[in-house]
């Protein structure tokens, strides 16, 4: 069973960071989010520190001074989905779907894509 990944917004923030650049310093991460989050090194420092405490999201890298993903992004997304799924549609992930496709105009080439991967998801299930 896979471990339950539990991520604030500003954690995934870094872990995007991560999962694009690889193993990045403070200063990195901290001048990489500068724009979008106005964040100080010592904030970064902070949110590290809490996703080391945690010991599924991040680790040291090679030395002290450097931070890797240690969770891929497909797991998080997997676990965030079940939760959203969870939390806002009473765990039903067809209400799920119905409703952000009820929100969103979709392409043509979006909807081909869903129906081609439910009918993979059905196919599966014989």
């Amino acid at each position: 069973m896979e471990e339950k990944i539990s991520v604030t917004d500003s954690e995934l923030k870094i872990l995007e960071l991560l999962w694009e650049k690889g193993e990045l310093t403070v200063r990195q991460i901290q001048q990489g989010l500068e724009s979008e989050t106005g964040w100080s090194k010592h904030t970064v420092i902070s949110l590290l520190k809490r996703m080391l405490q945690k010991n599924t999201a991040v680790a040291l890298g090679r030395s002290p001074e450097q931070y890797s993903a240690v969770v891929s992004r497909e797991s998080v997304v997997r676990q965030q989905s079940r939760s959203l799924a969870g939390r806002l549609f009473g765990g039903s992930v067809p209400l799920m779907l119905s409703t952000l496709v009820q929100q969103e105009k979709l392409t043509d080439q979006e909807i081909d894509s869903l129906m081609e991967q439910l009918r993979r998801a059905k196919e599966g299930k014989e």
